[in-house]
């Protein structure tokens, strides 16, 4: 009897153990996924342009705001370094003469202040559909000028075009709004020839000729006149666009994102 007994608490002791054992698994779902701290897909491939914001120096004709979504640019389009194409009245007038250009001549219209309103895509990505880029302003320089495209006016040539430029590589359109198709040669002396020269309108930033002491050709290129490289300020790379000495100079096919707006 004693051992009957004995045999049937052990019993009881053993079915005891195994119910609190169980009530105190934890149960997962399959379903269920735990984070990983490590792991941020979310946010690995968005680049933030914002950083550039401040790059941009010429607040007697600019002025950049940088918003959830988008940074925004005023800008009066007025270049800060002398011009022939200034007003004679103006203290950045200068007379230019270019004798080793026999073909040079000036074009008979002068710098007028505008008012443009670039409104950029603060995560730029590339687009699925490539669109082509403008006439007239493509994007904005860090002093304020707008960089126009390849294109020369409606009934020009563009090589032509060449010989009315500036000492800075610059000329008014018939409108008034000064720009740059080809090396803004006032921002890389001031800033550098690998320096961030501004944004075209799709958010991706125009940088100098030369990279890692190399000036770059088109050939180092793709079609839409950029590469992804470690630049500056983004050390872990961006796609960007580079000026080169060669048509088409700063953009070649059209944006490689998509294009916020201007309005002017």
């Amino acid at each position: 009897m004693n051992y009957l007994i004995k045999s049937l608490f052990l019993i009881l002791a053993l079915v005891a153990f195994s119910c609190d054992s169980e009530d105190s698994m934890e149960v997962k779902d399959d379903n269920q996924q735990t984070e990983d701290p490590n792991n941020d897909n979310s946010s690995s491939d968005i680049i933030d342009i914002s950083v550039l914001a401040a790059k941009f120096y010429n607040d007697d004709a600019l002025t950049v705001s940088v918003g959830t979504d988008y940074i925004t640019i005023t800008s009066h389009n007025e270049p800060d370094h002398k011009s022939m194409y200034y007003s004679q009245g103006s203290s950045l007038y200068e007379a230019y003469d270019e004798p080793g250009n026999p073909d040079f001549k000036k074009n008979p219209n002068s710098i007028e202040t505008q008012n443009f309103v670039y409104r950029i895509p603060r995560y730029p990505s590339e687009a699925t559909t490539k669109s082509t880029t403008p006439m007239g302003p493509m994007g904005v320089a860090v002093n304020s000028v707008a960089f126009f495209n390849q294109q020369a006016a409606p009934g020009d040539d563009i090589l032509e075009e060449l010989n009315t430029f500036d000492q800075y590589e610059g000329h008014p359109a018939n409108s008034g709004d000064y720009h740059y198709h080809i090396e803004p040669i006032w921002l890389t002396q001031k800033l550098g020839d690998d320096a961030f020269m501004g944004l075209l309108l799709d958010g991706f930033p125009v940088y100098g000729p030369v990279e890692n002491s190399t000036r770059l050709t088109n050939d180092d290129l793709d079609d839409y006149h950029g590469h992804v490289a470690a630049t500056a300020e983004f050390p872990n790379g961006i796609y960007h666009y580079h000026i080169t000495d060669d048509l088409p100079w700063i953009n070649g096919d059209g944006y490689f994102g998509t294009p916020g707006t201007i309005t002017k």
